[in-house]
């Protein structure tokens, strides 16, 4: 039998829960087509709980605009609680490249992600 040269990049998402947080293991190639289960996935978490939600991206190889909508959009909804982990080579590359570290933590490992106590925004 042989395998599709894409199924080595088909995305897969795991979530499990360490320690107070939510960790979503994410990877393959994301991209407009396959990105919509992180959405489901974040908006889920959105209410479901309180602690820190964790997005792993080490297994990330490709990521698009979508990609970063999507992340984008569930920082409006989980806030602070959002924190992106251990960025692969490319992703690093692409958060780096937009500044969507401006916008969202991202921490070198899920470990420090979900140990993280991140700075309170500006008060109104």
């Amino acid at each position: 039998m042989l395998s599709s040269p894409n199924e080595d990049r088909a995305v897969r998402i795991t979530t499990r829960r360490e320690r107070e947080a939510l960790v979503l293991s994410v990877s393959g190639d994301l991209d407009i087509d396959s990105v919509p289960p992180l959405g489901l996935a974040l908006s889920s978490a959105a209410g479901d709980g309180s602690g820190p939600v964790v997005v792993d991206l080490s297994g990330v190889g490709f990521a698009d605009s979508t990609t970063v909508n999507v992340l984008l959009q569930g920082h409006t909804a989980l806030g602070d609680r959002l924190r992106l982990a251990a960025p692969s080579p490319f992703m690093q590359r692409l958060i780096g490249m937009i500044g969507l570290d401006s916008a969202l933590p991202v921490l070198p490992s899920v470990d420090d992600a979900i140990n993280a106590v991140l700075p309170s925004g500006p008060s109104s």
